[in-house]
């Protein structure tokens, strides 16, 4: 009964603890999968083999008890024949046969333990297999669904990087539009200095017309008045 001790862990096993632990789910996932069908195909054979263990030592049983009412019913037809001699012998008979019954009903109750055993450990990993089938599936989903966020992510971040390159462009932008401005404001400044002489030089000569034609007015009006 080897096989107790060493599947005695599987009917304890706890699919999720397991997977908690890892620290590759899908990897490890399917490695105790294997590793579960592997456990499955010997447990699947020792229990048929313990399963027909249990239906030999029920059958021997069986037989003793058939023999031991056959050596009864000997025994009794014995005794109406007057033959107790022969009685005797059939009820020394029975009395080894229920002897070795005793022996057979406990390697019966043991071989239907064993078996009934067999029969859950049989199933528990079926259970388990099942479950790991179904765990590994959602999770190889989970695993494509973690990589393409990581590539949004990463898409996500080169958007960024080019939207700071553009502010930076347009921070570039605005200084050369301020350095404009300020050259057109210093041309305007130059341009107004060299009115203003202008208007200066040219409104000396205006002044000068006025006092010619001031003067003129002065000479018509004197000689109108005959001076």
């Amino acid at each position: 009964m080897g096989i107790m001790t060493r599947f005695k862990d599987i009917m304890a096993a706890n699919v999720n603890a397991l997977l908690d632990k890892a620290e590759d789910p899908e990897k490890m996932i399917d490695q105790y999968l294997r590793n579960l069908e592997s456990d499955f195909a010997k447990v699947k054979a020792e229990t048929a083999s313990i399963m027909a263990e249990e239906k030999s030592a029920r059958r021997k049983l069986d037989e003793c008890n058939e023999e031991i009412d056959k050596m009864t019913e000997y025994a009794k037809k014995a005794v109406a024949a007057g033959n107790d001699n022969d009685a005797r012998r059939f009820l020394e008979k029975k009395s080894e046969l229920t002897q070795k019954k005793e022996v057979l009903a406990r390697n019966y109750e043991l071989a239907q333990s064993n078996s009934e055993k067999m029969r859950q450990m049989h199933d528990k990993l079926e259970e388990d297999i099942q479950a790991m089938k179904s765990k590994r599936d959602m999770l190889k989903a989970k695993v494509k669904v973690a990589q393409t966020q990581k590539k949004i992510n990463e898409m996500g971040s080169g958007i960024e990087s080019a939207g700071n390159n553009a502010a930076a462009f347009d921070r570039m932008e605005e200084k050369v539009d301020r350095m404009l401005d300020e050259a057109d404001a210093i041309g305007e400044l130059n341009s107004s200095s060299a009115e203003e002489d202008l208007d200066d030089l040219a409104s000396k000569y205006d002044s000068t017309e006025t006092v010619s034609a001031v003067d003129d007015e002065l000479a018509a009006l004197k000689a109108e008045m005959g001076m």
